[in-house]
């Protein structure tokens, strides 16, 4: 048998990594070895591995910045509309490979690392994720951009610079523990700070109704620093920016009053003001009503707001006037769009900025704002809408709160003109909430203030119509639109899964990786053998790799031959990772009976975060650890079922884990999960799907056909009927016998033998008030689980069932996304053009 490939070997042989010419090699060894001397101060005697990682990310970063400083050239000359996408959350994981990925480097710095002799993967292992988000709706961000740099469009992604991002679980004694993400402790390579373009924001304070008209005073001033991070498209040599604001605090910070001899305090006290970017608030689907955060929000705001109407002030017109003074075509030049109603304030202050300001009149500038803004709605969960008390607001924002009650009163107006005497109407649509404390309703005010509001799947925005927004979409069905998530797949393809996207290449060519309906190709081969042997030979490698990782960093032998079974997202009850541990102890206890039967092994791995105030995601967390404790140490058993809590699940572990993965869980409760961008992930990278019909679950079965993924449980409407009729988990409990015993197994403390009742709470909740109907979906999950592991024993069957999945993911691009929000709600072309080279003549 031939020496099987080193991974240096494998990766000459990709094409899809870019080609390494011998001059490039020089080249990159020759600044590799300049930033180790010059800007790291170190020679190869003393240089640690985190120096030779920074050397590379520096010699990496000189590639961006002769085509970061011409795109920016480029836009100034065209003037081209502009997307603003503000989002208090960016989850962008790591740079470096994404970067040499997109400028074609990848083949040229293996080659030049491997002649430096260094080891590239673990270079690219020292660098921290930019761990800026919680989940989904933050790594959408991430994918948008990717997407928009990719497209040709003059976009920016706007947020705040968190000190501290997630936090880093730990798992101690089968818990959860949290610990501060310090991610800037070593310095960021990626990102220039920009104090020339530093702006104040006002908190507190007064409003003076005057002649001049209405003045804001008294306020306390924090200044926006910005730091950007280029953003490279896939290469087309276009480099965008993402500018995230840090807060600093201003000098005369509380030295101007005249406290007498409190100098030192004051400067110690600078700290409150520049806590506002420390950290961020760590809850996924969760709104926390805290001061802090509505400090956040409006800081992100405002900061951006200054800097968008300064550029659209300073940008060409037609090269005849050097400045720009009327704002009425600020629609026609800029595009605000809002990531959830966390930037909601948006549309307050670009009125306070039109109207306070610029003195335009109230009309003229409402019309404005309308044609600037449109939203993006992430959730229909009750608990995630933000309703801010009006005390607070009006104590921070005294200002924006007027306006805000303008605004509202001319919508109620509407409203009555529409609907007379229907005070019930007026009572559901109003953007205040009466009652005990009355409180201002973001995602009104998001649906009155923007011309566009979007669902990320096509069944959440028909819910959204249907349902939470029902009135407001009878008045103004026009505004409502669906945009279905995607993922970029230069990150979730071409990075993580080199050897895929390869074994892919060799039968369709590399243009998929920007348009990625050519998979559709791949249909052709679903027969072909060689093909079939291919993409399983990935699939195995790529498990024997996470195994070995797993034991590498967790002292876990696993069995790659098994089933890799993989549920990771955030923790969270309408996720139901509790249905899968049903299912587990379910499998365990048919094992336990039937010790001889030919079962099919799985490893079933279950990963993700609780946000550290959610005590059912805690103890859920808890339950699957002490499940595993049982299961993995059961001899009978032996490596036919290993459950794993795959610990500090994040961007750079799911770049891991979602291309080994055979079976990905997708069983939200039908109508809960707006889209979920997972799930397409896994698709993507070869694995099979069990889920329910929500979110993207739908257009995935609907692409790839319904047969080749395994769908089980209530749709939407059996959720309502039930809901009518009333759930009553116990008939659940009491007809179906293997159910009882695993409930009586958690409740009993088989699984928690020193604290028998440890799991109380959770066996209430689903007994008496699961919101989520764990048990109504049980049956069916079990059956459907059957069927999976029945397929998984047919290895062909289910390769050709892996390859239509694939082939079926074209609409699952980030670029399919952003090309429609392009074109249906920012008034843009996108363009698939390259512009020249930094080397290229001008």
């Amino acid at each position: 048998m031939p020496k099987p490939l080193t991974d240096q070997e494998k990766r000459k042989q990709i094409s899809v990594r870019g080609l390494a010419g011998v001059e490039n090699v020089a080249d990159l060894k020759t600044n590799f070895n300049r930033h180790l001397h010059f800007t790291l101060v170190k020679d190869r005697n003393v240089a640690t591995k985190r120096d030779y990682y920074f050397a590379l990310a520096n010699t990496v970063r000189d590639h961006l910045v002769g085509r970061w400083i011409r795109t920016q050239q480029h836009y100034y000359e065209k003037d081209p509309k502009r997307v603003y996408y503000l989002s208090l959350e960016f989850y962008m994981g790591r740079t470096l490979q994404n970067t040499m990925v997109n400028l074609a480097l990848e083949n040229a710095c293996d080659e030049a690392t491997y002649q430096l002799g260094l080891d590239m993967e673990e270079l690219q292992d020292i660098e921290e994720d930019a761990g800026l988000g919680n989940g989904g709706l933050g790594r959408l961000a991430a994918c948008f951009l990717d997407s928009m740099a990719s497209l040709g469009l003059a976009a920016y992604g706007y947020g705040i610079r968190y000190e501290f991002g997630i936090f880093n679980q730990k798992i101690v004694d089968g818990w959860q523990v949290e610990e501060a993400d310090d991610w800037l402790r070593y310095g960021n390579p990626w990102e220039k700070a920009r104090p020339e373009y530093m702006r104040p924001v006002h908190f507190y304070g007064r409003v003076e109704h005057t002649d001049e008209g209405v003045k804001w005073v008294d306020t306390q001033v924090v200044l926006a620093l910005p730091y950007d991070t280029p953003v490279p498209g896939y290469r087309n040599n276009i480099v965008n920016t993402m500018r995230l604001w840090s807060a600093k605090a201003p000098c005369d910070f509380n030295l101007k009053d005249f406290n007498v001899g409190g100098y030192i305090q004051a400067v110690l006290d600078r700290n409150l003001a520049e806590n506002i970017s420390r950290v961020l608030y760590p809850n996924d689907n969760f709104f926390e009503g805290k001061e802090l955060r509505l400090k956040q929000e409006y800081f992100v705001v405002a900061a951006t707001l200054q800097d968008i109407i300064r550029r659209f002030k300073a940008s060409k017109f037609g090269s005849t006037e050097i400045v720009r003074m009327d704002l009425s075509t600020l629609p026609d030049k800029v595009a605000i769009q809002l990531n959830d109603t966390h930037p909601a304030l948006a549309i307050p202050e670009l009125m306070r900025i039109l109207v306070d300001i610029e003195k335009l009149t109230w009309e003229k500038a409402w019309d404005i704002v309308v044609r600037t803004c449109a939203y993006t709605n992430h959730t229909v969960l009750p608990e995630a809408l933000e309703r801010w008390p009006i005390d607070l607001f009006h104590n921070l924002l005294p200002r924006h709160l007027e306006i805000v009650y303008e605004i509202n009163r001319r919508h109620l107006e509407r409203v009555a003109q529409l609907h007379p005497g229907d005070n019930d109407r007026l009572r559901r649509m109003s953007l205040i909430e009466e009652g005990g404390n009355k409180r201002i309703n973001m995602a009104h005010l998001c649906i009155v203030g923007s011309h566009a509001v979007n669902g990320v799947a096509r069944i959440h925005s028909e819910i959204i119509k249907d349902t939470v927004f029902k009135d407001f979409y009878e008045m103004d069905p026009h505004k409502f639109q669906n945009k279905t998530n995607g993922i970029t797949p230069r990150r979730w393809l071409v990075m993580c899964n080199p050897g895929l996207a390869e074994v892919i290449a060799e039968r369709i060519g590399e243009d998929y990786m920007r348009d990625l309906d050519q998979l559709k190709k791949l249909l052709k081969y679903v027969d072909n053998d060689a093909f079939i042997r291919d993409v399983a030979k990935v699939k195995q490698e790529n498990k024997m790799k996470f195994a070995v990782h797993l034991e590498e960093h967790y002292k876990m032998k696993i069995n790659p031959d098994s089933m890799f079974d993989v549920h990771v997202k955030r923790i969270h009850e309408y996720k139901r990772q509790l249905l899968n541990c049903l299912h587990i102890i379910t499998f365990y206890n048919r094992i336990k009976k039937e010790p001889n039967k030919s079962w099919t092994p799985r490893t079933i791995m279950i990963g993700g975060k609780a946000a550290p105030g959610y005590h059912t995601a805690k103890m859920i967390i808890k339950l699957i650890t002490s499940i595993g404790e049982v299961v993995n140490n059961d001899p009978v058993v032996g490596d036919r079922l290993k459950v794993i809590f795959l610990e500090n699940y994040r961007v750079t572990m799911a770049e891991k884990v979602i291309p080994a993965s055979d079976l990905s869980e997708q069983i939200s409760t039908a109508g809960t999960e707006a889209s979920g961008t997972g799930n397409m992930k896994f698709m993507l990278n070869g694995a099979l799907t069990i889920g329910t019909m929500d979110g993207a679950n739908v257009e995935m079965a609907e692409e790839a056909g319904e047969e080749n993924l395994f769908i089980f449980g209530m749709r939407v409407p059996d959720v309502e009927a039930l809901d009518k009729k009333g759930y009553d988990a116990m008939s659940y409990y009491n007809r179906i016998p293997e159910l009882k015993q695993a409930m009586d197994q958690i409740s009993g403390g088989f699984f928690s033998p020193a604290q028998p009742d440890l799991f109380k709470d959770i066996v209430n909740m689903l007994m008496h008030h699961d919101r989520f109907k764990v048990f109504a979906d049980y049956e069916d999950y079990i059956k459907c689980q059957e069927k999976v592991s029945v397929l998984y024993k047919k290895p062909k069957e289910w390769t050709k069932m892996v390859i239509r999945n694939i082939a079926a993911c074209g609409k699952f691009s980030s670029d399919r996304t952003i090309a429609q929000y392009a074109r249906e709600i920012w008034g843009m072309e996108p363009s698939l053009e390259k512009i020249g080279a930094p080397d290229d003549p001008r």
